[in-house]
């Protein structure tokens, strides 16, 4: 054979070993990257999860604080009366 082919024979060689090597080394990239995003996808949702329970504790802390305030009201409007009572 000519030093030629040989030299074309095993340049191919090495570009196929190094060619099939990168393949791998992304396929490995690409598998992690899906189960860091299954991940991420799972904080997400828990997070939404917890968002919405504080969410609704902030409702009944309202609905509690509204409740006081026209209790609070309905108090004043009857001690008022009774200081109009007195004068």
């Amino acid at each position: 054979m000519d030093p030629v082919q040989l030299t074309i024979i095993a340049v191919s060689l090495v570009l196929t070993a190094l060619f099939v090597f990168l393949g791998v080394q992304v396929w490995l990239i690409l598998k992690e990257m899906r189960t860091s995003l299954q991940k991420v996808n799972t904080m997400l949702t828990d997070a939404t999860k917890v968002t919405g329970t504080v969410s609704e504790g902030f409702t009944s802390v309202a609905g509690l604080v509204s409740g006081l305030k026209a209790g609070l009201s309905l108090f004043s409007a009857f001690r008022g009366k009774k200081g109009d009572d007195h004068e």
